[in-house]
C-alpha cells in the first residue's frame, strides 16, 4: 500500500547555512500539526498495520520536522514539540520521527567533520531517511547485553560483522548509526548504508502494533566502514555527550500520546460522564501531570550538554515518568471509553498498544530504574 501524497522538492540545506537558523519554528510546528491532522490521521491505522509512510516522512521533512534542533544552540524543545504533534495522531510515526531526529542528533554531535559534511544536510531535510541502532549498545553499556556488532581495524577504516535484531525506520536506501566493539580498543560509532551489499535487512516477526515503522533485523557480513563515516572512534565518550538529547527527544512520543488520551476522555464526557466520574483518574488530573512533565522536559531540553550528575538523574527520571504516564493515560482512556474503545477500529486500543511501546523502547522502564539505582544518591 502506498501513500498518495507527493513529495515536494526540497533544496539541500547546509547546517551552517543561515537558512538553517532562519527556520521559523512557529510556522514549522503549525505545518507539522496540519500534516498530522490531515494526511497522517487518514493513514494512522494503515501504518499501525504495516504500511511504512516514507512519503509522509518526506512531507514532515519538508515542513522542517527534522531540523528544528539545528538552530538555537541545538536546544531540543522545538524538536520535541514537533514529535509531540505527530504523536498526537500516531505514535508509530512519532517514533519514526524520533529515529530521524536522533540520526540528525548523532551527526550534529560528531567531532568528525567528514560524516557531518557528507550526511547532515541530507538527513535533516529528509533526502536520506534512517534509524538509530543504539538499542543494543545502550543496554550493553549497563551490563544488560554485550555488543552484537564486532569490528576489526583495517587500513582506512574497519571491517564489521554481526546481527542486530531490531532497528527501526529502515529500508533498502536508508542509513543508520551503529556502535561496534573493537578488540584492544574502545567501541566505535559510525554510519551504515543499508544499500551496501554486505548489509541484509530481515523482516521481523509481526509486533503487537507499530508494524509500519520500518523495523528489521540487520545482518552485517564483513562490511568495510571507512573512517569518513565514523562518528566517533571512542563511542563511550560520544554517547555521554549526546545521551541526554537521545533520551529527551523520546519525550515527544509520550507527550503527544498523552494529549490524545486526554482528548479521548473528554470526547466521552457527555455520553459517559455520569458514570465515568466514579473512575479514579480523571482528565484534569492527567492534564496537571502532563503540564508538569512538559515543564520539566522543556527545562532539561534547554541544556542537553549539561554533564552534571544531578542533570543526568533528572533526564533519566523524566524519561521514566514519560513511559509510566503514557501507560497510565492510555489505560484510563480505555476505561473511560469502555466498549467503544475496545473495538478494532478505535484509536483508543491503538493508543494502549503504543503506550506500552513508549514504556519498553530502549531505554525501557526496567533499564531506567536500573540506571537510577546505579547513580550516586
Amino acid at each position: 500500500m502506498s501513500l498518495p501524497v507527493p513529495h515536494a522538492a526540497v533544496t539541500a540545506l547546509s547546517p551552517h547555512d543561515p537558512a538553517a537558523a532562519d527556520l521559523d519554528a512557529g510556522i514549522a510546528l503549525a505545518e507539522i500539526g496540519k500534516i498530522a491532522r490531515t494526511d497522517l490521521s487518514a493513514w494512522a491505522r494503515a501504518i499501525d498495520e504495516g504500511t511504512y509512510p516514507a512519503t509522509l516522512l518526506h512531507r514532515f521533512a519538508d515542513a522542517g520536522a527534522f531540523r528544528l534542533h539545528l538552530s538555537q544552540g541545538h536546544r531540543l524543545g522545538n524538536a520535541i514539540e514537533g514529535m509531540s504533534r505527530v504523536s498526537e495522531v500516531c505514535a508509530a510515526t512519532g517514533f519514526m520521527a524520533w529515529c530521524q531526529n536522533t540520526l540528525v542528533w548523532y551527526l550534529i554531535n560528531s567531532e568528525n567533520e567528514a560524516p557531518r559534511a557528507k550526511y547532515l544536510a541530507a538527513v535533516a531535510t529528509g533526502h536520506v531517511l534512517g534509524g538509530t541502532a543504539l538499542s543494543n549498545p545502550m543496554k550493553s553499556f549497563f551490563g544488560i547485553e554485550t555488543l552484537k556488532l564486532k569490528g576489526t581495524r583495517v587500513e582506512g577504516g574497519y571491517k564489521v560483522k554481526g546481527i542486530l535484531p531490531w532497528v527501526s525506520n529502515l529500508g533498502p536506501d536508508h542509513f543508520f548509526g551503529c556502535i561496534f566493539a573493537v578488540d584492544g580498543a574502545a567501541p566505535v560509532m559510525a554510519i551504515i548504508d543499508c544499500a551496501e551489499p554486505a548489509v541484509t535487512l530481515k523482516p521481523c516477526e509481526p509486533f503487537l502494533g507499530m508494524d509500519g515503522t520500518g523495523t528489521y533485523g540487520v545482518q552485517v557480513r564483513d562490511l568495510f566502514i571507512p573512517d569518513d563515516v565514523v562518528l566517533a572512534h571512542d563511542a563511550m565518550s560520544f554517547v555521554k555527550k549526546m545521551r541526554a538529547g537521545f533520551i529527551l527527544l523520546q519525550a515527544g512520543m509520550a507527550i503527544g500520546l498523552i494529549r490524545d488520551c486526554i482528548a479521548m476522555m473528554r470526547e466521552v464526557e457527555e455520553p459517559l460522564g455520569h458514570v465515568n466520574r466514579y473512575l479514579d483518574v480523571q482528565p484534569d488530573q492527567l492534564c496537571e501531570a502532563l503540564a508538569a512533565m512538559e515543564t520539566e522536559v522543556n527545562t532539561l531540553a534547554e541544556t542537553p550538554f549539561d554533564t552534571s550528575p544531578d542533570y543526568w538523574r533528572r533526564v533519566v527520571s523524566a524519561r521514566l515518568l514519560a513511559g509510566e504516564k503514557s501507560v497510565e493515560a492510555a489505560h484510563n482512556a480505555m476505561l473511560h471509553c469502555g466498549a467503544r474503545g475496545y473495538v478494532r477500529a478505535s484509536r483508543c486500543q491503538r493508543r494502549l498498544r503504543e503506550a506500552y511501546f513508549v514504556a519498553i523502547v530502549t531505554p525501557a522502564t526496567k533499564q531506567l530504574k536500573l540506571m537510577l539505582d546505579q547513580m550516586p544518591a
